[in-house]
């Protein structure tokens, strides 16, 4: 990767990223523990290791564009605008989470925030942000789709069907693929002929680049980038978001396909300790600054895990509701 560039940006984005990369990691680490304590059940992805991504790319969406994520959506559904309190209440399983207890991790959902999953399907997305971003194009709007997915997902055939659609009717969506190398558990060398992702975003004739996932600057600006292309009407955008999970696919994995030497070679380039040393190489940030940030965030997420633990469980009586509606008779 070329050397990190300067951080440009007004003070308050520039802390401001910092920030909910914070919000990310320790919103997570705090939900591994609660998982350990048998406080959230089910599945668990966690997102740590990759916060540049959903945060350097979402602050460089309007607040109105709409986002479709993966099993692994913590980080997207806060940075969009889902509060922490409702995103730890949806993983505690309570009738206060985004998805009323329903979805958990995995499914989290918020309309408001135009926040569409959470989808526990791979490449189950895909589909979703077209449809989404033809829905805007039929309404002559300028708001686009922002579609998260993993490099496993480029294996599916939903990637292939909605890259096509999406270009061949210039459709405004941004696809983000979150290339951390190995999928669930497979590398990607021994699962994709062509391991070039770009060059299948190519294919179909699709706008591609390649961007250090570990670099929150450099994926905020391809992002801008990405999506002044896509909102002028140039059609989508195709971004590799080269990055890496420190933690394991999920909860339930062993981890027996990496080496624990690459894993923590990896963490050397940590998006949150290296951008804040670049902040405060320039100036922009010191030790005692970069604790209160840490700080508050940290009783952001005890707040978060107080308002889980005061939720309550859905009552047996409601549990078919919303499962089947009824035809009204005329």
């Amino acid at each position: 990767m070329s050397k990190p560039s300067a951080v440009i940006y007004p003070s308050e984005l520039a802390l401001g990223l910092l920030r909910d990369m914070l919000r990310i990691r320790l919103m997570e680490e705090r939900a591994a523990e609660l998982y350990g304590e048998g406080k959230i059940r089910g599945f668990l992805h966690l997102y740590i290791g990759e916060e540049a991504v959903a945060v350097g790319s979402l602050h460089a969406l309007a607040a109105d564009d709409a986002v479709i994520a993966t099993y692994r959506e913590h980080g997207h559904a806060l940075i969009q605008g889902v509060p922490m309190k409702a995103i730890m209440a949806e993983m505690y399983g309570r009738q206060q989470g985004c998805s009323h207890g329903r979805g958990g991790s995995m499914h989290l959902f918020d309309a408001c925030t135009r926040f569409f999953g959470g989808n526990a399907i791979v490449g189950g997305g895909l589909p979703l942000a077209v449809g989404l971003a033809l829905a805007e194009q039929m309404q002559k709007g300028s708001r686009i789709s922002a579609c998260f997915f993993g490099e496993g997902a480029m294996a599916e055939g939903a990637f292939h069907e909605s890259m096509n659609l999406a270009a061949l009717w210039q459709l405004p969506v941004l696809f983000c693929c979150e290339n951390n190398l190995y999928a669930m558990g497979t590398a990607l060398a021994r699962s994709q002929s062509q391991p070039d992702l770009c060059a299948k975003a190519a294919a179909y004739r699709v706008t591609a680049a390649a961007v250090d996932g570990m670099d929150v600057v450099a994926v905020h600006d391809a992002t801008r980038a990405a999506v002044a292309h896509v909102r002028s009407g140039q059609g989508p955008y195709f971004l590799e978001f080269q990055t890496y999970r420190f933690r394991a696919h999920s909860m339930f994995d062993p981890e027996l396909y990496r080496d624990k030497a690459e894993v923590e070679q990896w963490k050397q380039r940590g998006p949150i300790h290296t951008y804040s040393a670049r902040l405060k190489a320039q100036g922009l940030l010191d030790e005692p600054g970069f604790l209160a940030i840490e700080a508050a965030v940290r009783q952001e997420v005890e707040d978060a895990v107080a308002y889980a633990e005061a939720g309550t469980l859905e009552p047996i009586e409601q549990l078919c509701s919303d499962v089947y509606t009824p035809q009204v008779q005329p």
